[in-house]
């Protein structure tokens, strides 16, 4: 997905605007996660960028774009930009070291 938002939208509250497009970015979000996986993938990941305009645009983690819309809509900004795109994701496993140290209250 590719889509800049608007936030400013005459006749409409701006509260409600703004959920609108919170929803139709978890909808979004949603429906590519449940396609299917092709061979040895673990679940889907996402290239994201977010900014004002899609020159401007800067990579984010999908976890931050609730708070990067929030900003923006704080900031008085009338659009914001979104660029997701869905990639295959391989889990990693864990390093022994990160295990031992979460197990060892002393650490």
């Amino acid at each position: 997905m590719k889509k800049t938002f608007q936030l400013q939208i005459e006749g409409k509250n701006p509260a409600r605007v703004l959920e609108a497009t919170k929803h139709d970015i978890r909808q979004y979000l949603k429906r590519e996660r449940r396609k299917a996986l092709p061979e040895g993938v673990d679940f889907w990941d996402f290239d994201c960028k977010f900014g004002n305009t899609s020159e401007l645009a800067q990579p984010a983690h999908v976890a931050e774009l609730t708070a990067l819309i929030d900003a923006a809509a704080q900031a008085g900004s009338p659009a914001f930009y979104v660029e997701l795109l869905a990639k295959p994701g391989i889990r990693k496993a864990k390093a022994a070291s990160l295990d031992a140290a979460a197990d060892d209250p002393a650490a």
